[in-house]
């Protein structure tokens, strides 16, 4: 694993704990989905959900940077996420 797929797995463990969630185990898709935000980030100059469609309009493209103003409800409603990333933690 890449150093940057490493810092960043490490900035988003750290997010969900203070924030009450968990994240995915399947570290295959946590890595492919990290991939995914680098890969935003290189072409869009920002951590674009990879599970959100980027528009160019940048009020509405803002709301899709990860963590997504989306997520707290989707996990609320499913449990997870839209892309699976973070997870409403099993107690």
């Amino acid at each position: 694993m890449d150093d940057k797929i490493e810092a960043l797995l490490k900035e988003y463990n750290i997010y969900a704990q203070e924030n009450g969630f968990e994240l995915n185990q399947n570290k295959e898709v946590v890595v492919g989905l990290m991939r995914k935000l680098l890969d935003n980030e290189e072409k869009y100059g920002k951590k674009f959900c990879p599970c959100r469609v980027i528009t160019g309009n940048h009020e509405e493209d803002d709301k899709k940077i990860c963590p997504c103003i989306f997520m707290n409800s989707e996990i609320e409603e499913k449990g997870h996420c839209h892309c699976g990333l973070f997870l409403k933690p099993v107690r």
